[in-house]
């Protein structure tokens, strides 16, 4: 099958990438490529090759994109909460608008299967445990509110031929070609490799679901191959029951790995009221063959490892390569990208 996968430069790209080009599929890439030199070495962790690759904003995505396209892995997104909030109209512009958009030129193009990257952070600050696809959103943040009102556009496209699938992906975790350390199982990490200290700068109870980078991928690959009526316009938290958290539970867990590492909080830590605790008993249903491969422990030694062999220091770990809203102030306070996070013509390295 030809793939389209959006965002396949990012931090779960290239994890999406390789997971579909070992099952067979010819992966076509979308990316404007915000985050170029984002790399934590060495070269050989790099498995970011596609079949092809298009640079391109995606809200700029035309019908010739798409042609002999199969199929839709959108991953592409302003991500995380705090990135959200740089200009909430813009984070709907791209994670919304553009969004049903290139899903329309998908459609038209005869694409069958159309996979959205939605998120749990949808279920904002959830009521009781085990929150399940049929329970009420309440998103806290653009970013959450985008995904809400993505699927519900998304959903209004399906039909016989087209079949959207909405993948509300547990907190992302895991070493990645591009890592994230704005993402609290990879910060929690990041902060006691280089300074001793699990920092948490709330108060740890809130509760969050996580899923590994490759787990993500696993369900990626899954839901495009799987029977129509198995995913057809339905939505599918992505993670396991084992993973859900406390946040305080997660740097305990940091705690026991990294060596010499102790959890210390930061002043004015306060309660986060994001918390949401997730069941994910209906993908095991609809997609049997799913099971995480990955749990907290296993992936806290993940990166401790590739944070010892590359000699991870603090100064990268709190630089703009990893974070996401550092790396998008970067290019706007150069002048690289415009207010609306265009390229510049003539843009300097990236």
């Amino acid at each position: 099958m030809r793939v389209l996968v959006t965002g396949n430069l990012g931090y779960i790209g290239p994890a999406v990438t390789a997971e579909l080009r070992a099952a067979g599929h010819q992966v076509v890439g979308f990316d404007t490529d915000y985050y170029a030199n984002g790399y934590l070495e060495p070269e050989a962790w790099r498995s970011d090759g596609v079949d092809q690759q298009l640079c391109k904003d995606v809200r700029d995505a035309g019908a010739a994109d798409l042609a002999g396209v199969e199929a839709v892995v959108h991953l592409a997104a302003l991500s995380n909460d705090p990135t959200g909030e740089l200009d909430p109209a813009l984070t709907a512009a791209i994670n919304c608008q553009a969004t049903v958009r290139l899903a329309g030129l998908a459609r038209a193009a005869g694409c069958r299967r159309f996979i959205f990257a939605s998120s749990c952070s949808i279920y904002g600050q959830g009521s009781r445990h085990a929150l399940t696809e049929q329970s009420p959103f309440n998103p806290l943040t653009a970013y959450a509110r985008s995904k809400v009102e993505a699927e519900a556009q998304l959903a209004g496209l399906a039909d016989t031929g087209f079949s959207p699938v909405f993948l509300r992906n547990a907190t992302a975790y895991g070493l990645s070609p591009k890592p994230r350390f704005d993402l609290v199982v990879n910060n929690l990490t990041g902060w006691a490799f280089t300074q001793g200290q699990v920092k948490l700068l709330s108060d740890g109870r809130a509760w969050r679901p996580i899923v590994h980078i490759e787990d993500i991928a696993q369900a990626c690959r899954l839901a495009l191959a799987a029977p129509r009526d198995a995913i057809h316009n339905q939505a599918f938290n992505v993670g396991s029951d084992a993973e859900n958290y406390q946040v305080r539970q997660m740097a305990e867990g940091v705690a026991a790995v990294v060596p010499g590492a102790r959890v210390v909080f930061g002043a004015g830590a306060a309660a986060d009221n994001r918390t949401y605790h997730v069941s994910f008993a209906k993908i095991r249903r609809h997609l049997p063959q799913f099971e995480t491969r990955w749990t907290l422990a296993r992936g806290i030694r993940q990166l401790y490892t590739a944070f010892c062999a590359v000699g991870l220091t603090a100064e990268e770990f709190a630089g703009r390569k990893f974070t996401r809203l550092k790396q998008l102030l970067y290019l706007l306070e150069t002048q690289q990208v415009d207010t609306t996070l265009r390229w510049r013509q003539g843009a300097a390295s990236r």
